[in-house]
């Protein structure tokens, strides 16, 4: 990649609709919580934090990944995450954003649903004013937990409807199937949110189809596995439903052994709908432009293509159509900027 490409990369106007906000718990704020809120950690320092933070599977993530979120308690806990990651999106240039976050991880542990959401929301909101960054709240259910708890867990935030624009699927894929929450999705829609769920991660195409015909969703999170199914792949690119892929992520948790064999670049020129987007970045090393960055070292990817990933994902975004054509107007004067110098 040449320094040109890298310097275009950096400035370019980013959307983000793939970050899990507990996931971007960096080592020094996970660190200072812990001795802020006296909760015991296993470790005398953030390097040691930074040194614990390998995996070598969704699974072996997840359970340190659970592990951090213990020393979130209070709604500055909340706040003071959510700002960091803002603080990281101007650096990267992101735009807008649409971030998950995961009640049942905090409410069982005794953390009011209201200390979450309302920690989260004070921090968009100031973002917005002060760092110009749009963003939305995607709520997900745990997918290893039974739809009791999901139906629990979507009453608890019917309160807070007006903070929270869709409900997603997340955790373990493996052994526990888009089927599993049909109700409860319905019973969401129902209510007036939009759907998103993570697929064709760990798990096989089959759950990306399910995903859309039985939760409704109107995009699908992570994807890659598509391509084993060329007719789901037809269909992707006939509607246009958007993925949300997350590059980095991909290599740590081995979906792909390296970044030369990720199909994002691939499914991009077949006519996909795919996004670059940073999963659980303080975990797998990179935020949006590392990303980006990542994938034209380890792919031949034009200027106009990673234009096209931001266009893709403003597509894909739960904004309305007036903001999405600013974003897009802002992508094409970078663009047009670029192709003057």
């Amino acid at each position: 990649m040449k320094q040109k490409q890298l310097e275009f990369i950096q400035g370019l106007p980013k959307v983000e609709l793939h970050l899990h906000i507990e996931g971007s718990l960096e080592p020094d704020l996970l660190f200072e919580l812990a001795k802020r809120n006296q909760v015991s950690i296993p470790f005398s320092s953030p390097q040691e934090v930074q040194a614990a933070y390998q995996f070598n599977n969704l699974q072996s993530f997840l359970d340190i990944y659970y592990q951090g979120a213990n020393v979130l308690i209070h709604e500055q806990d909340f706040y003071d995450l959510t700002w960091a990651y803002l603080l990281r999106c101007r650096q990267d240039n992101v735009v807008h954003t649409e971030i998950f976050f995961d009640p049942q991880t905090h409410t069982a542990r005794g953390i009011g649903f209201d200390t979450v959401i309302n920690g989260i929301d004070k921090a968009l909101k100031q973002g917005k004013e002060e760092l110009g960054i749009s963003s939305q709240i995607i709520m997900c259910f745990l997918r290893h937990l039974d739809q009791d708890s999901a139906f629990e867990t979507l009453k608890q935030a019917l309160p807070f409807k007006d903070k929270i624009i869709a409900v997603g699927l997340d955790s373990s894929e493996e052994g526990h199937p888009p089927q599993k929450f049909t109700e409860v999705f319905q019973t969401a829609i129902e209510h007036g949110f939009l759907t998103v769920a993570h697929a064709g991660e760990e798990g096989p195409a089959q759950n990306i189809d399910n995903a859309i015909s039985l939760l409704g969703v109107s995009r699908v999170d992570h994807g890659v596995r598509c391509v084993d199914d060329p007719k789901l792949v037809a269909e992707l690119i006939a509607k246009r439903t958007p993925l949300t892929v997350c590059p980095l992520s991909n290599i740590k948790l081995n979906v792909f052994e390296t970044m030369a064999e990720h199909n994002i670049v691939e499914l991009l020129r077949q006519g996909l709908c795919v996004t670059i987007n940073s999963d659980d970045p303080a975990y797998f090393g990179g935020y949006m432009t590392a990303n980006f960055i990542a994938v034209a070292k380890a792919l031949p990817i034009t200027n106009k293509e990673l234009m096209a990933l931001s266009f893709n994902a403003i597509e894909a975004s739960f904004i309305c159509d007036t903001e999405k054509q600013k974003l897009r107007e802002k992508v094409e004067q970078y663009g047009n900027k670029d192709a003057k110098l």
